[in-house]
């Protein structure tokens, strides 16, 4: 399938060098999405079990459960937060009371886990932030990611079946059953606004407070 481009990570997370500091992910050549298989060699689970490290702040309140909890020194995990493991925690991040964050859940340098925030088996790649009462599913966030206060990313069918993406009138299969959102750099989503499974927003797309969407769209598009 030639997906001209919204694909590519080197397109979607373009600032993206590795050097950002911290354990980082390495992202496929491929859709980026293929790190989201659980069945990749390469994907986003395989990775996370190869990681070495352990919890290196004190622990001033915040709950764990599980194996492969690793927390770099310069994070802040508030008191109230809930960690379970294999998750990471890079440099500088942040989360905050009330956070849940879940299995391979891979939070980057800087990136924030807000309060009432739900993560599971994604990524917040460095600066990327969901800080107010957000669910991110499946999912991959660039830097300069800001989620709305509400806003779902929504990650599985009504029906359970596989999720396809929509480019240019056509249904393409993902191959996944479970697929949230991959937002590029410096999206913006509004309050109360919600991703269906297997959405793709480019670099600088904004989507308005309330609005649902659907399919793969360009960089800069805009959703009212």
């Amino acid at each position: 399938m030639d997906w001209g481009g919204f694909a590519d990570a080197s397109t979607l997370f373009p600032s993206f060098t590795g050097g950002e500091g911290g354990h980082l992910p390495s992202l496929p050549d491929g859709p980026v999405w293929q790190v989201l298989d659980p069945n990749h060699v390469a994907g986003l689970k395989a990775q996370m079990k190869a990681l070495n490290g352990d919890i290196s702040i004190d622990n001033p309140g915040f709950f764990t459960r599980g194996e492969g909890i690793i927390i770099e020194a310069t994070a802040t995990v508030e008191a109230g937060a809930y960690l379970i493991g294999p998750c990471y925690i890079g440099p500088r991040a942040i989360v905050r009371s009330g956070a849940y964050v879940r299995e391979f859940s891979w939070i980057c340098a800087d990136a924030v886990v807000g309060h009432a925030t739900e993560v599971k088996h994604s990524i917040l790649l460095p600066g990327a932030k969901a800080p107010h009462f957000n669910y991110v599913g499946d999912s991959i966030l660039g830097k300069d990611v800001n989620l709305g206060a509400g806003t779902k990313l929504s990650n599985l069918r009504n029906d359970g079946g596989e999720v396809h993406l929509r480019l240019n009138g056509e249904r393409i299969p993902s191959g996944l059953r479970k697929f949230g959102a991959v937002l590029g750099e410096g999206v913006a989503l509004g309050c109360n606004s919600v991703t269906n499974p297997g959405v793709v927003l480019g670099c600088n797309s904004t989507v308005w407070p309330n609005v649902t969407v659907t399919g793969i769209h360009d960089a800069g598009s805009q959703h009212r």
